[in-house]
C-alpha cells in the first residue's frame, strides 16, 4: 500500500475517512452538462415518458430546473393518482396503457419526499396501501420455505421497502426478513453475474432500516446484511475501478457513501471509484436519464437513503438548457418491436413501441406493464424468445465493454424489471 495507506491513515486522522467515498472536486461544467440532457426529458410529460427517477436525481442534486420541477411533480401526481386509482371496473384497453409499475409507484413515493412532502391523505394512503400489497404479493410468490423467487425482482422489492421506509412507513418483519433471508442465504444474489444495482438497493433499503428502526427486532440481521452486502460490491469491483459495470457504480456509491463501516479496503476501493468515475465524466459515458438521475446525487454527496429527511433549502444551481441541443437529448424515434413466445398455449404474441437504442430490460418492462407480458412466459418457453419487425437487438459482447458481465439468460430474467443499462443492447 505504501504512500496510499499513509494518505488513507492522515485522512482518518483528519476525521475523512467516513467521507472518502464522497465525488468531490468534479468539473461543475461536467456536472451541468449532466444535468441538461435531463432539461428535455421534462418537456415529456405524457403517462409513457415521465420518470418520477429524474425528479429525484434532480433534488438530491447541486441543480435545480426552476419552476419545470414544480410542474414536473404536479404531471407526476395527477398521472399516478389517476392510473394507480381509477376505480377497477374500467376493464377497457386503454385503461392499462399507462399503468405504472410498482417499482415506478416505488420511485413515486421517492419523488415525493424528495420534495419534502410524506405521503398522505386518502390518495395518498391507498397509494401506500397498494405497495404494501404489492410486497405482500411477492413475498408470498418467494414463499414460506423462500424456495420461490418475486414475480418482478428483489430490485423492485428492495425499492418498495426503500420508499416505505423514507415515508415512515413501516412493513411487517416478515417482508423485510425474505430480503433478508436472499442475502445471507440465496446464491445466486450474490454471484458475479447478478446486477451490482440490486444489491445496492437492497442495501439502501437496510440502511433505512437500520437508521430509522422500523424493525427493531430484525436490527442484527439488518446490521449483518449490510456489512454483508458491503463486501460484496466490495467484491464485484473491476480492475478499472467500477463497481460491477461504470452504469452500477452511481448506486453502488449511494450505498457505499453512507456506509457506517469504514475500512481501509473501503476507502481504497471508493478512490479507485472516484477516478474511474471522473474519466468516465470526461468521455461523456452517462446520456440516458436514469443513468445520470442516479449519478447527480453521489456528485453532490447524497443518496437515496438521505430522503429520510430531505434539506429542500439548500442551494441549488439553475440549470440553462443548452446552446445546442445534444444528439443524445432529441425526441428519440420510436420503433415497433414483436415479441412472439411459441411453446405454450395459447401463445404469446404482442408488438410494443420503443425508442430506438431500447435495453432488452426496457422491452420486456414495456411488454410486462402494457401488453400482458409475464416472467413465466419466458420460462415456460425455454427461453425462447424472438425480435423482430423493422429493427434486430444484438448484445453486445465485447469484453471491453460495460455490460459484459453475465449476459445470461438467467441473469437476463433478473433483469427483466431490475436494472440492465440501456447501452448494453442496442438496434
Amino acid at each position: 500500500m505504501g504512500h496510499l495507506g499513509a494518505l488513507l491513515f492522515l485522512l482518518g486522522g483528519l476525521g475523512a475517512l467516513a467521507n472518502i467515498c464522497e465525488i468531490t472536486e468534479v468539473d461543475s461544467t461536467l456536472v451541468e452538462r449532466l444535468g441538461q440532457r435531463l432539461l428535455p426529458w421534462m418537456d415529456r410529460l405524457s403517462p409513457e415518458q415521465l420518470n418520477p427517477s429524474i425528479y429525484v436525481g434532480l433534488r438530491l442534486s447541486s441543480l435545480q430546473a426552476g419552476a419545470k420541477e414544480a410542474h414536473y411533480l404536479h404531471s407526476l401526481k395527477l398521472s399516478y393518482q389517476q392510473s394507480l386509482l381509477r376505480p377497477a371496473s374500467n376493464k377497457d384497453d386503454n385503461d392499462s396503457e399507462a399503468k405504472p409499475s410498482m417499482g415506478q409507484l416505488a420511485l413515486y413515493l421517492l419523488a415525493v419526499r424528495a420534495n419534502c412532502e410524506f405521503i398522505g391523505g386518502r390518495k395518498g394512503d391507498r397509494l401506500v396501501s397498494q405497495l404494501k400489497r404489492f410486497l405482500e404479493d411477492e413475498k408470498r410468490a418467494i414463499g414460506h420455505n423462500h424456495q420461490g423467487h418475486p414475480r418482478t425482482s428483489y430490485y423492485q422489492y428492495s425499492l418498495g421497502i426503500l420508499a416505505l421506509c423514507v415515508h415512515q412507513k413501516r412493513v411487517h418483519d416478515s417482508v423485510v426478513g425474505k430480503l433478508l433471508y436472499a442475502v445471507e442465504h440465496k446464491p445466486h444474489l450474490l454471484q458475479d453475474h447478478v446486477s451490482v444495482d440490486t444489491m445496492a438497493m437492497a442495501g439502501m433499503a437496510f440502511s433505512c432500516l437500520e437508521l430509522s428502526n422500523l424493525n427493531p427486532k430484525q436490527r442484527n440481521r439488518i446490521n449483518l446484511a449490510l456489512k454483508r452486502v458491503q463486501e460484496k460490491i466490495l467484491k464485484a469491483q473491476t480492475p478499472e475501478g467500477y463497481f460491477g459495470n461504470v452504469y452500477s457504480t452511481p448506486l453502488a456509491l449511494q450505498l457505499l457513501m453512507g456506509s457506517l463501516r469504514p475500512s481501509v479496503e473501503l476507502d481504497t476501493a471508493c478512490l479507485k471509484a472516484k477516478a474511474a468515475l471522473q474519466a468516465s465524466l470526461q468521455h461523456k459515458t452517462f446520456q440516458n436519464p436514469l443513468m445520470i438521475s442516479q449519478l447527480l446525487p453521489v456528485l453532490n454527496q447524497k443518496s437515496y437513503v438521505d430522503l429520510i429527511s430531505p434539506d429542500c433549502q439548500a442551494p441549488r444551481a439553475l440549470l440553462e438548457p443548452a446552446l445546442e441541443t445534444p444528439p443524445q437529448a432529441k425526441v428519440p424515434k420510436f420503433i415497433d418491436v414483436l415479441l412472439k413466445v411459441s411453446g405454450i398455449s395459447p401463445s404469446y404474441r404482442h408488438s410494443v413501441s420503443v425508442p430506438a437504442g431500447s435495453s432488452l430490460e426496457d422491452i420486456l418492462k414495456n411488454a410486462q406493464e402494457h401488453g400482458r407480458f409475464r416472467v413465466t412466459h419466458l420460462v415456460s418457453a425455454q427461453h425462447r424468445l424472438a425480435f423482430r419487425r423493422m429493427r434486430l437487438f444484438s448484445i453486445k459482447r465485447s469484453w471491453s465493454d460495460p455490460c459484459d458481465e453475465g449476459v445470461t439468460w438467467p441473469s437476463l430474467l433478473q433483469s427483466v424489471v431490475g436494472q440492465w443499462p440501456s447501452s448494453c443492447f442496442s438496434p
